[in-house]
């Protein structure tokens, strides 16, 4: 393939790396650092193809650390117990394979819910936690696709050195 090829696969793929992270069904920014550094392999490593995966390991990273914490930060205010949100993990897997698309969001939800009910014994404050810990889920993504879109775009000062 030519390194125009690579460019288009690359990007397109990229793309979809982006959407990946508001569905949950299509792999997101895991997705996004691989194909960046396959692409390095396909077209080469120039200066700025190595700095620009410097680049995209470092906002790589950010993500992962904003995934984990932020959630469990905003549950964590909320009261919600380390278990309820081990519970909520387990649903969302489950989720995954009853409810396509949709099922991991669900089943998450379901299952902090249950597990804080289980835990308080009070349905409102089940719901408060529920409720605090998808905000910060909601932010969490929000930030994270964000870094999407930075990440998108310092591969694109790559891809543009590449194909001129």
């Amino acid at each position: 393939m030519t390194d125009t090829a690579w460019t288009l696969v690359v990007g397109l793929a990229l793309v979809i790396g982006l959407f990946g992270v508001l569905i949950p069904i299509l792999p997101g920014l895991g997705l996004m650092m691989v194909v960046a550094l396959l692409y390095g392999f396909a077209v080469g490593w120039s200066t700025t193809g190595i700095v620009v995966m410097v680049i995209i390991a470092m906002l790589f990273i950010a993500s992962v650390i904003v995934g984990l914490l932020l959630p469990k930060r905003a549950a964590a205010e909320a009261g919600a117990t380390t278990w309820s949100i081990v519970v909520a993990a387990v649903g969302g897997i489950i989720g995954f394979f009853v409810i396509p698309v949709i099922g991991v969001v669900v089943g998450a939800l379901v299952g902090l819910l249950l597990s804080e009910y289980h835990h308080s014994g009070d349905w409102a404050t089940a719901r408060a936690s529920t409720v605090a810990t998808a905000k910060g889920f909601g932010v969490s993504v929000l930030v994270q696709f964000t870094i999407g879109c930075v990440l998108l775009m310092v591969w694109a000062v790559w891809a543009a050195t590449v194909i001129w």
